[in-house]
């Protein structure tokens, strides 16, 4: 049950919008268990963000959630795949892409809980 949440202050046209959700769909698979078939994503282009006081540079903001426990190694391997894939179709550099990560045992779907 994995949701990736994504802010980038760049605009995003259709094609890098299908890049981006393909390559999400593949990082999403870094994590054990997990994989684009249950994946839901939310592709926020054009938001106003400053990295350190300073919104002269692209920037992104991606939030990964997942039903189950923490997995620190996946995680890793995620945020590698994740900061190529902005610096590859959007020309974010690694070092304005920040990462976050959430696991929960508590998820719903379909009108109950798992």
């Amino acid at each position: 049950m994995p949701y990736i949440d994504s802010k980038v202050s760049v605009s995003v046209n259709e094609e890098q919008k299908k890049k981006l959700k393909e390559g999400l769909g593949q990082a999403i698979a870094c994590i054990p268990g997990k994989s684009e078939s249950w994946l839901m994503v939310n592709l926020a282009d054009g938001q106003d963000m400053y990295f350190k006081g300073d919104n002269s540079a692209p920037s992104a903001y991606v939030a990964v959630s997942v039903y189950g426990k923490d997995d620190p190694a996946g995680y890793a391997k995620m945020t590698q795949a994740l900061t190529k894939l902005y610096g590859d179709v959007l020309g974010i550099p690694a070092d304005r892409v920040y990462v976050k990560y959430d696991s929960t045992m508590n998820w719903g779907w379909n009108g109950s809980n798992f």
